[in-house]
């Protein structure tokens, strides 16, 4: 792609009026020629004068302070505009000269510091595109996860547009790399982190789903606490609870599940101390904590029968229990079968070693969706 090194004729975004001939020195495809030198006795700044090249300014130094003002009187946004442009196309040539020398620490520290630049402009579609092009470089680069990577990749979440579909691509993209590759559903840290984001957007739905693949019980029972207060029913205080307790459970994150139901149960407003409770499902919930510690199938099988009332409020409830029977109870799965009868009987007992073998070689991820 053709770069022009020359200065660029810094001009009004809204009326195309020129800025009393200050020139920004940021590369464009399009830079018209530059304008000639200011009249005599009115200065131009330090930075514009001689400016020539890629390494002649810093990227990120804030336009609006560069600019004179227009002489029709426009707003300083309307004269960020065009240097934004020019910005945009001068952080991406340069970000595929260092990507082409394998230079991703200056490519990516390039690419972030630009898009919280375009950010704080409103320039969403701009921005976007420098984070997915961070992303890019930690795929290529093939650099480990670390907590800084994860935090500028949850800031550039929080500032994209809660709406955009970039936003979506965006952090499933981000997720795919911090697990690696191995089809897991990513590094605990970074659900953490982009839980805590979604919770002050008020995203309770989403927020939910990313704290239960993070390792944050606590803060899962304090945004479910303000989600139960703010948008659910009185009667309907133990359903938020219990939900949760039983997904983490089938995700094998028994520590998390019984520090939700703790601090749900001491925090929340509606619920009396306990245990025992008022609202007999949470009674159930508790009681199942500490079966799951027992290990005792019979405990577990009473326990399920006894409140079985309880757990008809939601369908979901028993599909929940049968996972996490499988998982801490040994409880075998549900054989189906599309024959009936004498016939389907006689074939689930001819294939029942082999379906054994298989259910052996397969992982312990959750068939439930837990969304």
């Amino acid at each position: 792609m053709p770069v022009c090194l020359g200065p660029a004729r810094a001009t009004c975004g809204r009326c195309a009026a020129d800025t009393r001939g200050v020139r920004t020195g940021w590369p464009c495809e399009d830079a018209p020629a530059p304008l000639p030198a200011a009249p005599a006795g009115q200065p131009v700044p330090a930075r514009a004068r001689g400016a020539r090249g890629l390494n002649s300014v810093p990227f990120w130094s804030e336009p609006s302070r560069r600019l004179a003002s227009c002489p029709l009187g426009c707003s300083v946004d309307a004269l960020v505009q065009p240097l934004l442009r020019c910005l945009n196309c001068s952080c991406k040539c340069k970000t595929c000269l260092y990507m082409s020398q394998s230079k991703h620490v200056e490519a990516r520290e390039l690419m972030c510091s630009g898009a919280l630049l375009f950010f704080s402009h409103g320039q969403q579609n701009s921005a976007a595109d420098l984070s997915m092009l961070v992303l890019e470089s930690l795929e290529k680069a093939d650099v480990g996860v670390a907590d800084e990577l994860l935090e500028n990749l949850a800031k550039l979440f929080g500032l994209m547009d809660p709406n955009s579909p970039e936003r979506v691509a965006f952090v499933s993209r981000a997720l795919k790399w911090s697990s690696g590759g191995s089809g897991k559903l990513g590094h605990p840290r970074l659900h953490q982190l982009l839980a805590l984001t979604l919770w002050k957007e008020q995203n309770y739905c989403e927020s939910r789903y990313h704290f239960l693949h993070s390792a944050d019980g606590e803060g899962c029972a304090n945004m479910l606490v303000e989600y139960s207060t703010a948008r659910g029913f009185r009667s309907e205080v133990d359903m938020f609870v219990a939900q949760a307790v039983l997904q983490f459970l089938c995700l094998k994150n028994k520590s998390s599940a019984s520090v939700v139901f703790t601090t749900y149960t001491q925090k929340h407003p509606s619920i009396e101390n306990g245990p025992p409770f008022v609202q007999p499902l949470l009674n159930f919930i508790w009681f199942l904590l500490l079966a799951v510690d027992g290990g005792k199938l019979t405990v577990f099988t009473v326990l399920c029968e006894q409140y079985q009332p309880s757990l008809r409020r939601d369908p979901m409830y028993n599909e929940y229990l049968d996972r996490i029977g499988q998982l801490f109870f040994g409880v075998p799965p549900k054989q189906t079968s599309s024959y009936g009868g004498l016939l389907g009987n006689l074939l689930s007992s001819l294939m029942g070693s082999s379906e054994q073998e298989g259910e052996d070689s397969q992982d312990d991820s959750s068939p439930i969706e837990l969304d």
